[in-house]
């Protein structure tokens, strides 16, 4: 008994330095990490990445540099890591493998958060169906615009970047497409006045670029005046349906026509 006491207490006083050196390695290496990782962040931040890319980058060098504090503390005991290094870059595989969409997901929204092709609050178009709202949050798995109705729409992120990106805010101005048919008998100078004059008096159409209207085509029973206001990206639809109500108004006003899609029907007489 005595023996055995004295084995393991020799045992202990052997491993005791290195124990104590292992454990000051994982303080100082943990400690020194993590003033890594915090002013990593700040670098990050501050070359103007999306605050989400920055902690989820400062995120992976943190892991990154712990798993390697773990692997030098367990070289200290003479213990083998390069079987614990084969173990886990096959595990890290097998996992890349099993969430391959998800890694797609996040790999799109940091290029989103990368290559900014838009941000929080700007106005876009998504997808051939145009899908169209204003952007509420962009995470590292899927973005998520609210529509005019009050509606959200999640979308996974690699479905943005797979599809046409169109931002309406991008440019700080934005213009409002607009047609108005008026008929064939009806004064074209008319009724340009009279559109030129209502986007007049909409406060939130600027004066520069300058609003103008021309003909946009000849249909089969209307002319078709093509016009397109400038405004501030947040007044988009203001505008829109401000010009749609009041230029409508203001044809009846000047007996102008909005004209319609018409049939005449001959009818022969049978002998």
């Amino acid at each position: 008994m005595t023996s055995t006491l004295q084995k393991y207490t020799d045992m202990a006083l052997d491993f005791a330095p290195q124990i104590a050196l292992a454990i000051l390695t994982l303080i100082i290496g943990f400690w020194i990490i993590s003033k890594v990782v915090s002013l990593a962040k700040t670098a990050i931040t501050r070359s103007g990445l999306d605050e989400t890319l920055a902690k989820f980058l400062s995120s992976v060098i943190s892991m990154v540099l712990k798993i390697m504090l773990l692997l030098s503390v367990a070289s200290m005991f003479g213990i083998n890591t390069t079987s614990f290094i084969a173990i886990f870059s096959a595990l890290m595989v097998g996992i890349g493998m099993a969430l391959n969409g998800t890694l797609g997901h996040i790999a799109s929204g940091v290029m989103l958060m990368i290559f900014k092709p838009f941000k929080v609050g700007d106005l876009v178009k998504i997808g051939g169906n145009q899908t169209m709202g204003t952007v509420a949050n962009i995470s590292a798995f899927n973005t998520v615009l609210k529509t005019l109705d009050n509606k959200r729409i999640i979308i996974a992120n690699s479905n943005v970047t797979g599809n046409d990106i169109t931002n309406v805010t991008g440019e700080g101005t934005v213009g409002v497409e607009l047609t108005f048919g008026i008929g064939y008998g009806d004064d074209i100078d008319k009724a340009r006045k009279v559109i030129l004059d209502v986007g007049k008096s909409c406060p939130h159409i600027l004066d520069q670029p300058a609003q103008g209207v021309v003909v946009g085509n000849l249909g089969d029973s209307s002319v078709d005046l093509a016009t397109r206001p400038f405004c501030k990206p947040e007044h988009f639809w203001d505008v829109k349906f401000f010009m749609q109500e009041n230029v409508k108004k203001e044809f009846d006003k000047q007996g102008i026509g909005i004209p319609y899609p018409t049939m005449d029907i001959n009818m022969i007489p049978q002998n």
